[in-house]
């Protein structure tokens, strides 16, 4: 893949559309909020993030420490009776989906919300019951492990070309909590 160096929102001809994922490991809560810093500015409008773990495995928290590093008033809460919350930030909208209830991507086609996606960075929870309606987005798979109350395993991977650059730029971006 060729990548230009100053620039994450372009991508070139020759690109795998599903990658190998990596993992981070947060061994505590300030770690989770880097990893959420590093992501923050490598999103853009039209981006979508599918993020998967178990109940208390830190969804909402990681969503909320993404979105505030946009750089938000907005108070950020887990949308998961609302399904959808929408915060504003600096560059663009930050839509905030909680898919727990939905059955499976009909029924999150049925919410309507594709124009709201086009202009939004998409932060969905549970993603993967509704990920056949994307055909491109970064997936964040979040696990707690057992005998440490707050170390999570974040495992990332990527399906079509412009989550691949994203991926790899985060990738990049995430090596240097081990600097």
């Amino acid at each position: 893949m060729t990548v230009a160096a100053a620039s994450p929102d372009f991508i070139t001809k020759e690109i795998t559309s599903i990658s190998v994922p990596f993992i981070v490991v947060a061994i505590n809560e300030a770690v989770t909020v880097r990893i959420a810093a590093f992501l923050a500015p490598l999103l853009q409008s039209g981006d979508t993030v599918l993020l998967d773990g178990d109940l208390a495995a830190g969804k909402t928290y990681f969503v909320r420490h993404v979105v505030e590093s946009l750089k938000t008033d907005d108070d950020i809460s887990s949308p998961t009776y609302a399904i959808a919350n929408i915060y504003q930030t600096a560059n663009c909208d930050v839509l905030h989906i909680d898919a727990y209830r939905l059955a499976d991507a009909n029924e999150f086609h049925n919410l309507g919300l594709e124009m709201e996606m086009e202009g939004s960075i998409c932060l969905i929870e549970w993603g993967s019951r509704i990920k056949g309606a994307f055909d491109d987005y970064l997936k964040i798979s979040i696990s707690l492990v057992l005998g440490r109350e707050n170390e999570r395993h974040f495992e990332i991977s990527a399906k079509g070309p412009r989550s691949n650059c994203l991926m790899n730029n985060f990738q990049q971006d995430c090596s240097e909590l081990w600097r």
